[in-house]
């Protein structure tokens, strides 16, 4: 297999899952030809989903950890392959914020996709994680305006993200989008806010952005989207 460290893959747009368009459209086997990192969701919006080393990871609404099947399907997901010789960087006690607006104030990194990679001990996580949702399904805003919310202080584990422009909020959300999974595996799910202790950070930009549509799925193809909502929708539901 080629691996392309230059390019990153989305399957779907965050934009299909405003109106309700939860149904699993690819594999996670297929998925994982074009990346071995990433987060996504799962069928139906089952949880959040987090890649590491080739592995698909859901944490459910309730909590828990699952590993994914290769025949299970998801809606929308973003994977690149994470380059073997990237430099890292050691890092003490920073918060979230402080360290998302360091990312961009070293490098001129706002008008590119590019990945997040942390690895370390956190002295605070906060995450949460959407319940399932089921037919016929609500809209994006519905499914999410109740999410169950997990904290943990002194956990290790591996932050995984992107960073997407401004101009592509609707394919993704705009600004940073990233999960975390700690070192058991039984602790995860979106992450709303940080602190960490000491991790090592990687950047990894990407020169080509490959967006996959679900062009086989009938909702998808015949939906009607409303530009106007899908910006206060998507910011309302993912931050």
């Amino acid at each position: 297999m080629t691996f392309d460290y230059q390019r990153v893959y989305q399957h779907g747009t965050l934009a299909l899952l405003v109106p309700g368009l939860f149904t699993g459209t690819l594999s996670v086997a297929d998925l994982l030809t074009h990346g071995d990192f990433g987060i996504g969701t799962a069928h139906g919006l089952a949880g959040e989903m987090i890649i590491l080393d080739g592995q698909a990871y859901q944490v459910t609404g309730e909590g828990q950890v699952n590993q994914l099947a290769p025949t299970d399907m998801v809606p929308f997901a973003t994977v690149h392959f994470q380059a073997p010789e990237l430099p890292s960087q050691t890092l003490g006690t920073v918060t979230k914020a402080e360290l998302e607006a360091q990312i961009l104030a070293q490098q001129p990194l706002k008008n590119l996709f590019f990945a997040v990679k942390v690895t370390g001990r956190f002295k605070k996580m906060h995450t949460r994680a959407v319940e399932a949702q089921q037919e016929p399904y609500p809209n994006l805003t519905d499914a999410t305006r109740v999410q169950p919310e997990f904290e943990q202080d002194g956990v290790t584990g591996t932050l995984v993200g992107y960073y997407a422009p401004t101009l592509y909020q609707g394919a993704a959300v705009a600004g940073y989008h990233v999960h975390f999974l700690n070192t058991a595996h039984d602790f995860g799910g979106h992450v709303l806010d940080y602190v960490i202790e000491d991790a090592q950070l990687t950047v990894q930009p990407f020169e080509t952005f490959e967006q996959h549509f679900p062009s086989q799925d009938t909702d998808f193809l015949n939906s009607d989207f409303d530009l106007k909502a899908i910006n206060a929708d998507i910011e309302e539901a993912e931050h």
